[in-house]
């Protein structure tokens, strides 16, 4: 048996039920978010209550949530970024550049500025993904054409100037730093990790870097220091079912929340170190 940082018997379920979760996320206002593949947004409570506050209509892939709760929902189906009020209210924020739509709308991150990154992931094997900014009220840009193997989760440095981005076709991660007009600089490989399909990925407060991977059903960990551990890894599909984007959340931030799109289930599990700072911009 493979050694991992963490056994499977450490996870809980916080909610059941669910359709298919991918997305998941953390808000300021003390829930979780989870979307399902048929465009229902879920809002959880800290105990695991769980409802429906809305539906898309389409598949929902990441998410991002503000400072005044709004929810910033990437739909695969779609092909936008849609906008959900605290109160259910559904509205289009993106669809993509004046030149250029969303092509499979994955994974939004949000700055301090209020500027949101996406990953438009594009065809899984086609190589024809990019990486779009979308500022604050909707205008868009392209960030990225270079990074374009099918990019899909991001994180934000703990200082900010960097995005890292997975690319799944890689497979693995690189990063850009934040040029000042919010262009993405060349890519650099972060880490290689051949043989699995890579989908999310969190910093923790001391910079280690968690990725879950969709194939083959493991996490790992990639510390500050540079060293690539198996986190959790579950052959049978069932705590841990192809996941895919990762939370940090809880009052102390020292809980971990994973998607599971093989299954209808959120993986929960307390970390040994807390998850890096959310951004939660006021836009309005």
């Amino acid at each position: 048996m493979t050694d991992t940082v963490f056994n499977l018997e450490q996870f809980t379920t916080l909610v059941d039920g669910l359709d298919h979760p991918e997305g998941v996320a953390w808000g300021a206002d003390g829930n979780w978010y989870a979307g399902g593949e048929a465009g229902q947004i879920y809002r959880i409570s800290a105990d695991g209550a769980c409802s429906q506050l809305a539906s898309t209509g389409g598949f929902v892939l990441g998410l991002a949530l503000d400072g005044e709760h709004n929810i910033y929902a990437c739909d695969l189906f779609e092909n936008k970024v849609f906008k959900i009020s605290a109160e259910g209210e559904v509205a289009v924020y993106s669809e993509g550049s004046a030149d250029r739509g969303f092509s499979a709308p994955n994974y939004p991150v949000f700055t301090d500025s209020g500027d949101l990154y996406v990953s438009s992931s594009g065809g899984f094997d086609e190589k024809n993904g990019c990486v779009f900014l979308v500022r604050p009220g909707g205008e868009t840009i392209v960030a990225s054409e270079a990074i374009d193997h099918f990019p899909n989760g991001m994180a934000l440095s703990l200082d900010g100037s960097e995005l890292y981005i997975i690319l799944s076709n890689m497979p693995g991660i690189v990063k850009a730093r934040i040029r000042a007009d919010g262009a993405l600089g060349d890519p650099q490989v972060v880490v290689e990790l051949p043989g699995t399909v890579p989908d999310g990925l969190a910093f923790d407060v001391e910079g280690n870097l968690y990725i879950a991977c969709y194939a083959p059903n493991q996490v790992y960990r990639y510390s500050a220091a540079g060293k690539l551990e198996l986190a959790a890894s579950d052959w049978r599909s069932v705590v841990l079912s192809a996941p895919t984007n990762i939370a940090f959340g809880g009052p102390d931030m020292k809980y971990a929340i994973f998607g599971s799109l093989g299954r209808w289930h959120l993986s929960m599990i307390e970390m040994p170190v807390a998850g890096a700072r959310l951004r939660y911009p006021v836009l309005s």
